[in-house]
């Protein structure tokens, strides 16, 4: 019999995360993908991720709807419950034989505590990296809910290990987004015209001359500045004079305010050449940034897929706190004036080495190959 391993997909990041995994799950003679895709995955305000799964061809078992709309703290932790409710009622009717899930979302928790109070084996994908904000608890707290852990570098595992898991079920695998980095870095031309695939709000800049790309979220202890954050870097950018395609944000508390920041900028500077999109396939979105002068914000896609692609980066604030980065990224604090240097700088500096530093470009395969060959438990041996 097959070994059946549920992955669950709550957010448009997420995907990328793990989209080589599962095709490689998908393709295993001894194992059966099951797919679940849950909050803010589903919803169209944030970009529909769940479109995408299905339009590569994966075919979903379960959807979980479960997002308090709200973008507040409380929200947070009534969607987490709302999650592990729903969830628990999936992986019942699904019975897999081990779940996995991603990184450091609230949604993740929901995943990991319904997987460890079923008695089903929790597999954790991008355990023991260090970032700000909330993020840096849920992901801990995912570590020691989790049997089995499949970490983006060695400095991943070490932290893991040191946190008591048993070293025998910590494997660094690198990190699946940057396989699709490594097979979009193959064919790199922008052979589509962005707005003309994915559509969008905002002026149609001519991209010609170069262009940024944008992506900042809000931080979930810092929620409350959010707004006054993002006014920040949109005066930045338009102080710039290069012609920019902005993301939208995330779902998490202060996502509110950040978008209403930049509905203001919008109304108020409808001629600036600035573009928003929702969401964009990851391979997409990889060529945008590959073809872009650089990326603006606070995303990990600046620290992660852009180190190994040699993108110049101008990360932002403190979401990306204590992760660690390549000769990329140049950092920067929440202030107009600074950001605008740090895109100069950027723009004229040469074009960064790639880094390995999350990986060659082969984790799905490994992740697969570690999943059909791992003995199923759910009772740990902690070493401390």
């Amino acid at each position: 019999m097959k070994r059946k391993v549920c992955v669950v997909v709550t957010a448009r990041p997420s995907y990328s995360r793990i989209k080589t995994a599962l095709r490689a799950i998908q393709a295993h003679p001894d194992l059966e993908l099951q797919l679940v895709v849950g909050a803010s995955a589903l919803l169209d305000r944030y970009g529909t991720a769940v479109d995408f799964l299905e339009r590569d061809g994966f075919h979903i078992d379960a959807r979980v709807y479960s997002v308090l709309e709200g973008e507040s703290p409380t929200n947070m932790a009534k969607t987490t419950g709302l999650g592990l409710l729903e969830l628990s009622t999936v992986f019942h009717n699904l019975q897999p034989d081990m779940v996995v899930t991603v990184a450091d979302r609230y949604e993740t928790l929901a995943t990991a505590v319904a997987g460890a109070y079923m008695n089903i084996p929790v597999a954790h994908i991008q355990g023991g990296e260090v970032t700000g904000s909330i993020d840096e608890k849920v992901r801990h707290a995912v570590t020691k809910l989790s049997d089995l852990h499949l970490v983006s570098n060695d400095l991943a595992a070490e932290r893991v290990i040191k946190m008591g898991e048993d070293p025998q079920e910590v494997f660094v695998t690198g990190c699946p987004s940057i396989d699709i980095a490594r097979e979009t870095a193959a064919s790199p031309d922008l052979d589509f015209d962005p707005i003309g695939r994915y559509g969008g709000v905002g002026s149609e800049p001519n991209l010609s001359g170069g262009y940024l790309v944008v992506m900042q979220h809000p931080v979930t202890t810092e929620f409350s500045e959010a707004r006054i954050q993002v006014i920040e870097t949109l005066e930045a950018i338009h102080a710039s004079g290069i012609p920019t395609l902005w993301f939208w944000p995330n779902v998490d508390a202060g996502s509110d305010g950040t978008s209403k920041g930049i509905r203001a900028f919008r109304e108020q500077r409808n001629s600036a050449p600035l573009h928003f999109f929702k969401n964009m396939a990851p391979s997409d979105f990889l060529r945008l940034l590959i073809n872009s002068k650089g990326i603006v914000g606070n995303s990990s896609v600046g620290i992660r897929e852009c180190s190994f692609l040699g993108v110049p980066t101008v990360n932002i604030g403190s979401r990306q706190s204590g992760r660690q980065r390549g000769p990329n990224v140049i950092d920067v604090d929440h202030d107009r004036h600074h950001i605008e240097a740090a895109i100069v700088q950027m723009t004229r500096q040469d074009r960064p080495n790639s880094s390995t530093l999350y990986g060659d470009g082969y984790a799905g395969e490994r992740i697969a190959k570690i999943m059909a060959g791992w003995t199923l438990r759910n009772e740990k041996k902690l070493t401390y």
